[in-house]
């Protein structure tokens, strides 16, 4: 897509999450190129230097498009609630919100200074407070507002240990993460949904190759020969790839983002086909007592006063 003209009515104002490597960073090139003059990205980022270098490949790509960096990191919720802060006092509105940031491969088990399971926090619980905070902001969209969340279809909520403390893996705390953030789309949907006029769309998107990124330095040597055989074979895809695969998504009318609400879809062929949802993910009561747990532990006023006034306002 080229730029339109850069006109009141065409502007967008977009956040992304982890947007210094991998998906986010894809979407995040792909979109400056795409944008009308006068839109703005806001690229979430744990590390100044990533964040600053995507901003130079970005200035000398697309130097009609504005970027802000927002340094924040995930693992720390008092870092999370300032990062609101500061968007809520800068912005009037938000366009789209990309939920994308998060732990890959570890190690071992990390625990946050807030006593979570890193992998639960940062790819799920803090975007979580992310989210709900910045809806209001979204509601204010002309384009109508969309997250877009990044998601697979894999994985579980492990109920009685949900912050992975007796049997942790890699696997499970990444697959636990997205099940939830799938949970909680579709939670949001089923809300909006009961709001008159509403025009907030919530959207899973699975990538559908693995992105050759970063994380690659980081992963064991067995594992990165695996990766380098499945690469020769065309098993992955660029970030850059990954960014104009779902770039559509991003600007496309509300009336066909809207149609995508509550749904995980996956990109083929220029079209997004629906991929099937499991029995849980779909259990409205799981999606209730996933939503009461993730405000309890968010141990945020204005997140439960959100909450609670989006409840209100369903007919």
């Amino acid at each position: 897509m080229e730029p339109e003209k850069g006109t009141a009515n065409s502007r967008r104002k977009i956040l992304i999450t982890g947007a210094s490597n991998g998906i986010g960073k894809g979407a995040a090139l792909i979109l400056a190129q795409a944008l009308p003059p006068g839109s703005e990205l806001i690229l979430l980022c744990r590390s100044s230097a990533a964040g600053k270098a995507v901003i130079e490949v970005i200035k000398r790509l697309a130097p009609h498009c504005s970027t802000t960096l927002l340094l924040c990191d995930l693992t720390k919720m008092g870092a999370v609630k300032a990062a609101i802060t500061e968007v809520t006092k800068k912005y009037d509105h938000l366009d789209a919100l990309f939920i994308n940031a998060g732990i890959g491969y570890a190690a071992r088990r990390i625990e946050t200074e807030d006593g979570m399971d890193a992998h639960f926090q940062v790819n799920y619980l803090a975007q979580f407070m992310l989210t709900l905070r910045l809806l209001p902001l979204l509601e204010k969209s002309n384009f109508g507002g969309r997250i877009i969340f990044n998601a697979t279809h894999f994985g579980q909520i492990f109920w009685d240990d949900m912050q992975l403390q007796n049997d942790w893996t890699y696997e499970k705390a990444i697959f636990q993460s997205m099940a939830a953030k799938r949970m909680f789309l579709r939670y949001l949907h089923r809300l909006y949904r009961q709001i008159p006029q509403s025009r907030l769309s919530f959207i899973g998107y699975q990538v559908r190759k693995t992105v050759w990124s970063n994380q690659l330095n980081i992963i064991p040597k067995t594992m990165k020969m695996m990766a380098s055989l499945v690469k020769l074979f065309g098993g992955f895809i660029s970030v850059e790839d990954s960014g104009r695969d779902m770039l559509p998504l991003f600007l496309e009318n509300e009336t066909l983002s809207v149609e995508k609400s509550g749904k995980l879809i996956t990109s083929k062929k220029n079209l997004f086909p629906e991929i099937a949802e499991s029995n849980e993910i779909l259990d409205e009561h799981a999606q209730e007592k996933l939503w009461q747990i993730s405000l309890e532990l968010c141990k945020d006023e204005e997140t439960r006063n959100i909450a609670t006034q989006i409840k209100s306002r369903t007919s």
